[in-house]
């Protein structure tokens, strides 16, 4: 039996989709969010290594969703973070972050995520990409997505970290560094 929380429910015109909507993630309460957040990876998820990658930054408005369902309640959240390798010489290469990918436990499998990293990826200007990094399974980020763990073999987070689950994502791998520690992006 599945308890609903009308908290969850959004105070907006849904966009029409058979089954789901995407909306831009600054319009639910950051309350309901963390709740979200909680239940998908447990409260101590704040201190996993991601978390210490993007420690300190805002998450990009443009580039963050949450996805209702049917019912118009909240059913999963992404949200990207401006974050940069620094190179050996002490150089920052921005990057954007891509995650967490949060979907309700009970409604994981149904699409949404996918959805979810779809839209975030989509609002990426082509113009001038910035390079996209994530922590995740490669053959699922890759298949669908083009994330790969090639060119991060020399990079290193602030925190443990399984490095075949480093993952980027760039329109010209040429640009990136071969060594450098990911973070925060400190302009």
């Amino acid at each position: 039996m599945m308890i609903i929380d009308n908290r969850l429910r959004l105070p907006y015109r849904r966009a029409a989709m058979p089954e789901a909507a995407i909306i831009p993630l600054d319009n639910v309460d950051p309350v309901i969010v963390e709740e979200l957040l909680d239940r998908a990876f447990e409260p101590e998820r704040h201190t996993r290594t991601a978390y210490k990658v993007r420690d300190g930054m805002d998450w990009l408005p443009a580039l963050s969703f949450a996805a209702l369902d049917a019912s118009e309640m909240l059913v999963g959240t992404i949200q990207c973070w401006p974050v940069a390798l620094t190179d050996t010489a002490g150089k920052p290469h921005p990057m954007i972050m891509v995650g967490p990918v949060a979907v309700l436990p009970e409604q994981q499998g149904s699409g949404f995520g996918k959805a979810l990293v779809t839209a975030a990826l989509s609002g990426i200007d082509e113009r001038a990409p910035l390079p996209q990094v994530m922590i995740g399974d490669a053959e699922y980020y890759g298949r669908f997505w083009g994330f790969t763990n090639e060119h991060t073999g020399g990079w290193s987070l602030p925190g443990p970290f399984s490095p075949e689950r480093l993952l980027v994502r760039c329109d010209n791998p040429a640009v990136l560094p071969a060594q450098g520690t990911l973070g925060p992006w400190l302009r």
